[in-house]
């Protein structure tokens, strides 16, 4: 619909706007000089079905669709007011709430669900929320609901979370709008909650805010700066921190922050050597630091295990491991993930069933060296375990008594859904079942529920 053709017409509107309030609405259809009648005349060009609309106007709707629907035109106000949203000037409509001070026009705004995404933010920054929090009264209330229900993802299959702080949490958790997580960090209640416990509701919100992957650069560092040392640490186990950011948490001198630090794999040379100076958290280092030569030489001479569990290894790295001879640090390569596989034959040679546990459970042993195992029972376990068992192995194992065997085929993602869909069935296996990621997803695709 085009709302020039309208003009200095009249149109006929059953029941009330929906995504404006009244006055708005009146004073959008004033603007673009269309003139709204109640009842029915020659005049009447267009009839609008609004929200709430009482059983007389429904059937009056009705009679008059029979009646003219070769001659009028009948929409739902949704097309109506979509239509007046994309003619609204944002500027001049800033302008004009930021002159009025009217606080309740510049709500009804960020509750109308026609506005653009950019648009609402533009409008939710100007809002004030007094010190107070997002549901300490009804326009906090009004205001954070439009929020949770304008961004929050399949709200339908959960009716009353934009009244929860905990639909910030999940809202942020879900978006890969990274314009929205600014304006929500810029939020009065959030500003105010950086001294707060980790099981504040709203330290709860920043916390999702601190490990989002879209998540600034320059919100990072504020959280470095003002917050606890339980941010500090959630900041420094994400492996995208760049060298700034790492070294901003080095510097904060927090011995729990550098055991975070001690588990990320994208640290600096510079602060490896920073934190091996404390000498507290060398097996860490060992075994979750990207290595280069320098490196892997320094920890063999520490922490042999560790570093054999160090998934950066290349294959001279591997060998020269192997080389030693030592069972305990065979016993840590058959468990890294990312072994060669030459390195796995030579393992299995050594024909130790400390050994040959391990490289069943890795997901990186090839599926023939499993298919092998099963004919050993007591194999069957960590083949139940891996990945990389193939799946007819799985049903199989599926068949068996051993609850042990069971349980790691209720947690292995590979596990086909039918065996899953069984196994759900014995109590002691049902909630692991549940937990299963593939499962899960199995069941939200399909739209079934839990049984």
């Amino acid at each position: 619909m085009n709302l020039e053709n309208l003009e200095n017409k009249s149109i006929l509107m059953f029941g009330k706007p929906r995504a404006f309030n009244e006055k708005e609405f009146h004073q959008e259809m004033k603007f673009y000089k269309i003139n709204i009648l109640d009842e029915y005349n020659e005049e009447i060009v267009l009839v609008v079905d609004g929200r709430m609309m009482n059983p007389y106007e429904q059937n009056t709707s009705e009679e008059l669709y029979k009646l003219y629907s070769t001659k009028l035109e009948f929409i739902s106000i949704d097309i109506l007011e979509k239509e007046l949203v994309k003619h609204i000037n944002s500027d001049t409509l800033l302008m004009s709430l930021k002159l009025s001070h009217d606080k309740d026009r510049l709500k009804n705004f960020i509750k109308n669900s026609c506005l653009s995404d950019e648009l609402f933010l533009k409008l939710l920054k100007m809002y004030k929320w007094n010190g107070e929090n997002f549901f300490d009264n009804n326009d906090n209330r009004d205001v954070s609901a439009a929020i949770i229900l304008r961004f929050y993802k399949k709200i339908e299959r959960n009716h009353n979370v934009q009244y929860a702080t905990s639909g910030f949490v999940h809202l942020i958790s879900q978006t890969n709008n990274e314009a929205l997580i600014k304006e929500l960090f810029t939020l009065e209640p959030l500003q105010n909650s950086f001294d707060k416990d980790k099981n504040d509701s709203n330290y709860k919100i920043l916390t999702a805010i601190a490990i989002h992957p879209l998540t600034p650069k320059d919100i990072l560092k504020k959280l470095i700066q003002k917050s606890n040392s339980y941010m500090k640490v959630l900041i420094s186990i994400r492996q995208d921190c760049d060298e700034e950011i790492l070294m901003l948490l080095y510097e904060s001198m927090d011995e729990e922050v550098h055991e975070a630090l001690s588990y990320n794999d994208s640290l600096t040379k510079e602060i490896v050597h920073k934190l091996l100076n404390y000498n507290k958290n060398v097996n860490n280092l060992a075994k979750f630091t990207k290595l280069d030569e320098d490196l892997f030489t320094l920890f063999a001479n520490e922490c042999l295990e560790d570093l054999a569990l160090n998934e950066s290894l290349d294959t001279s790295m591997q060998e020269r491991l192997l080389l030693l001879n030592s069972h305990a640090v065979n016993i840590a390569l058959a468990s890294n993930t990312y072994i060669n596989k030459n390195i796995i034959k030579k393992l299995l040679d050594k024909n130790s069933s400390d050994i040959n546990s391990a490289l069943y459970l890795n997901p990186s042993t090839p599926e023939a060296e499993l298919e092998d195992a099963y004919k050993n029972v007591s194999n069957h376990v960590n083949l139940a375990y891996n990945k990389n068992t193939p799946k007819y192995i799985l049903e199989l194992l599926a068949k068996d008594t051993d609850i042990k065997v069971l349980y790691g085929l209720a947690e292995n993602p590979n596990t086909p859904v039918d065996v899953l869909y069984q196994l759900q069935l014995d109590a002691r296996l049902s909630r692991k079942v549940k937990e299963n990621p593939v499962f899960g997803l199995h069941i939200e695709t399909k739209n079934l529920g839990w049984l």
